[in-house]
């Protein structure tokens, strides 16, 4: 459903600097999410960490015209076809915008809440109604200010049923949520401790999400939880309240009881007073309670929606991930199953499009049929082949009787199979080098046959790594510096373990100022994948300044004779005001100029015009232990001194900073011009610091359960014995991927089905043991060596090293594995 601009300078209440109008259909917060430009209408946020108005000139080169903003570009005479509506608040305009849009639809919208289980719960229901109704929902968990405009507005006249998440983590934040949703029906999922800090009490966040509900004429609700029935009388809301219950048999869902089997779950009810059992395919209590909750809220709005219990036999879980992993013939894949409409398949191809190493990087599309769209075929493939064009896909192999029907929409090289099986059969796989591939289907397809075909065979240990969480810990630090004030990422080690290419990526795509490489080749295999941001080399060497220079890397200096030697080869290329940073040694006396070589370094600058100081920085010793505080500040003092007499003598600005991640908490009055974030955004911070997420799991399965009597030895060397008759599980990981030979005998322990479990006996090469006596573990089950509930931090105390050697340490024949959520 089009606006124009006209109509959205009104509904906002914007004035509107130009004067052409045109029809919107795309809503754009994100400059690298481009797609139609025509169509589009950008807001400019502002965030702590960003500001959308930087963007606005790099989008009018891309030919976006309309423009909604705080303030008026300074340059904006230059962008003489552009529209800006000027407003006081881009967000709210974008949010007012959405309830005027939401309030033409009469239609039951579901508006779901709660600490945990949103998202699945608003899947379970699209996979139990999708019959019933032509479901709008929100993309993935996209419940926050944000999010939830953007997933209001897809909303279209075609629809008959809405389910939208909402999320918060500060007070007053569902105020303006509620309206923009205004749903019909709602469910309060649970409270937990999510975003806690952030609420004076528990009852007071409950509160804040019923606000949610103040309109709606029913809320669906666990009923036996007394919690929840207070919060209810406290905000007026108990006579909308329909709470499911297990004790109370008058209820209109009645629970009576829960019968777990070994791969399924079955559920006793009274619906309304008739008997009925449902057979779903889960076992975890959270999982049970989500399907409860539908069945509640699929009783009150369409009561025959339960009468078909296949639906619920057959529901499929919920992959809120999407995984980005090494395939044959050096692809990559990008697996995301975990839905396929429209508007899944626009959020998959944008990531596709953001991890495109170059332009002529060829990109393959693996879709299948869309099903239950609720559109007409030729309609809802002339729009997917519209969009397979303009996210510029090489390649489409589209796997099902719809597409393979409709072929002919889509130009540039195609294949078409009806079935997944066929596909196979083709032999097509064997085919694929060096592409970026997306498979994108229904379950109904499996989709998973061609991902296990596609990918990479290693062994089964991996380090995951969730490149959300990245990003949210990059914000955190972002949060706690002035918006003016650059950051280097640190994504040397290999990315501290992780995989420099995709966090760089990642990095690159959330407008970090600079990364930060130990060694030349580091830097080099970031250009070569595409990364283009500017690069520092912290430990240059002379050998590879062919490497350094051809590939644009901006050497640490730290030496006379490593500046002479890059004046000299700045020269002999010809080149002028080529960008380094100086490092000063304030009192770390590791790397460094000291203080009394200052005349001779800036002489030596001044005589040459090759190069030119883009930053002067120092190391700080001590920044994360208190005990050290006073010697901390004296470097700084220090440094700031060097800074200004170098500047002085340069007479042209240069950038100063000397905060690494301790300090950027510790020491914010100094964070000068840029700061260098490391450790912090790969999730570890201060002790005890609960602000950051973990990022990288390792991980790993069983491969076999022994039987050991007691008294019997394990491992090399008999060093371990058995107390009583044991269960000693065999691992695929030792010392040669990463894993450190002395937990063993430090009580050094993984995590097994949440349980946690002990080595024994000493590691070897490539196996381990550890005892799951007291587990429910059988082989094939996941481990965990580090991760969210295992954290890196206690593996480096037993070990009495620090996180980092830990995380470095991991080997590169582990494969990485990465993903979105």
């Amino acid at each position: 459903m089009d606006y124009s601009i006209k109509e959205i300078t009104r509904i906002i209440g914007a004035r509107s600097t130009g004067i052409h109008d045109a029809a919107i259909h795309v809503l754009l917060t994100d400059s690298r999410r481009l797609s139609s430009p025509g169509q589009s209408l950008f807001f400019a946020l502002k965030t702590k960490g960003n500001d959308g108005h930087r963007y606005i000139e790099e989008l009018y080169k891309l030919r976006v015209r309309h423009f909604v903003v705080s303030e008026i570009p300074e340059n904006h005479h230059e962008m003489g076809e552009a529209n800006f509506l000027l407003v006081k608040d881009p967000l709210k305009a974008l949010q007012k915008l959405a309830i005027y849009h939401r309030k033409r639809f009469d239609i039951p919208i579901i508006g779901i809440t709660g600490s945990n289980g949103k998202t699945v719960v608003k899947e379970f229901l699209y996979q139990l109604l999708r019959n019933e109704f032509n479901i709008v929902r929100s993309p993935r968990s996209y419940n926050s200010q944000l999010g939830v405009p953007l997933s209001v507005w897809q909303m279209n006249e075609k629809h008959t049923l809405g389910i939208f998440e909402a999320g918060i983590s500060q007070p007053d934040e569902m105020d303006k949520l509620e309206p923009i949703i205004a749903p019909t029906i709602g469910i309060l999922t649970n409270i937990g401790e999510t975003h806690q800090e952030n609420f004076l009490s528990m009852t007071q966040k409950c509160l804040e999400k019923l606000t949610l509900f103040n309109d709606c004429d029913a809320i669906i609700y666990d009923g036996d939880n007394l919690f929840l029935n207070n919060c209810l009388d406290a905000a007026c809301l108990s006579h909308k309240a329909i709470g499911w219950s297990k004790v109370d048999s008058d209820a209109p869902l009645f629970i009576d009881s829960i019968e777990k089997r070994q791969d399924h779950t079955l559920i006793k009810c009274t619906l309304l007073g008739l008997d009925q059992q449902f057979k779903i395919p889960f076992t975890d209590d959270a999982s049970i309670e989500n399907v409860i909750h539908c069945l509640a809220v699929m009783l009150y709005l369409k009561p025959t929606s339960v009468n078909d219990l296949s639906k619920f036999a057959t529901l499929e879980p919920v992959e809120m991930r999407l995984d980005i992993k090494e395939g044959i013939n050096g692809c990559v894949l990008i697996n995301d199953t975990y839905n396929s409409d429209i508007n899944s398949l626009d959020i998959a191809l944008d990531f596709q499009l953001s991890r495109r190493v170059d332009k002529h990087q060829k990109c393959t599309l693996i879709l299948s049929d869309i099903l239950q769209s609720g559109t007409l075929p030729k309609s809802l493939y002339k729009r997917v082949a519209d969009m397979v064009a303009r996210k510029k896909i090489n390649h489409l192999i589209g796997i099902g009787r719809d597409l393979s029907a409709f072929s002919s929409l889509f130009e540039g090289e195609t294949d078409f199979y009806p079935t997944t099986d066929e596909f196979i059969r083709s032999f097509s796989i064997r085919k694929f080098q060096n592409e970026l591939i997306l498979i994108k289907g229904s379950r109904h397809f499996h989709f998973e046959r061609i991902s296990e075909l596609l990918e990479k065979k290693v062994h089964e240990t991996i380090l995951e790594v969730n490149l959300d969480a990245l990003v949210h810990n990059y914000n955190y630090y972002r949060s706690l510096i002035k918006p003016e004030t650059k950051i280097i990422c640190m994504v040397k080690a290999f990315g501290y373990g992780a995989g420099s290419y995709e966090l760089a990526k990642t990095l690159q795509e959330h407008r970090t100022d600079y990364l930060a490489v130990a060694v030349t080749d580091e830097g080099a295999e970031l250009r070569n994948e595409g990364i283009s941001i500017p690069i520092i080399v912290m430990n240059p060497e002379y050998s590879s300044f062919n490497v350094l220079f051809d590939n644009q890397l901006e050497p640490e200096v730290y030496s006379l004779r490593l500046l002479d030697a890059v004046i000299r080869e700045a020269e002999r290329r010809g080149l002028t005001s080529y960008p380094i940073h100086l490092k000063i040694d304030t009192g770390m006396h590791r790397l460094g100029f000291q203080q009394a070589e200052l005349p001779e370094v800036i002489h030596k600058l001044k005589a040459q015009n090759g190069i030119f100081v883009r930053s002067v920085f120092s190391h700080l010793a001590g920044s994360d232990s208190e005990k050290l505080d006073e010697f901390t500040l004296h470097q700084v003092s220090r440094f700031q001194e060097i800074a200004t007499q170098i500047e002085a003598a340069l007479e042209y600005p240069v950038l100063r900073h000397i905060l690494n991640t301790a300090g950027i908490k510790r020491f914010p009055e100094a964070q000068m011009d840029m700061v260098r974030l490391g450790i912090g955004m790969y999730g570890v911070g201060e002790s005890g610091q609960k602000d950051l997420r973990n990022v990288s799991t390792l991980k790993t399965t069983i491969l076999q359960i022994k039987q050991i009597p007691a008294g019997d030895s394990v491992g090399y060397g008999r060093s371990a014995f058995v107390e009583r008759d044991s269960r000693i599980a065999v691992l695929p990981i030792g010392y040669a991927d990463g894993l450190d030979r002395h937990l063993s005998r430090r009580g050094g322990e993984v995590l097994v089905n949440g349980r946690r479990c002990p080595f024994i006996g000493n590691i070897c090469m490539d196996l381990c043991m550890v005892d799951v006596t007291d587990v429910q573990a059988e082989e094939g089950d996941a481990v965990i060596l580090f991760g969210d509930n295992l954290p890196v931090e206690e593996l480096a105390t037993k070990l009495d090293t620090i996180p980092y050697e830990i995380l470095t340490s991991i080997s590169p024949r582990v494969k990485r594995i990465y993903f979105r959520e």
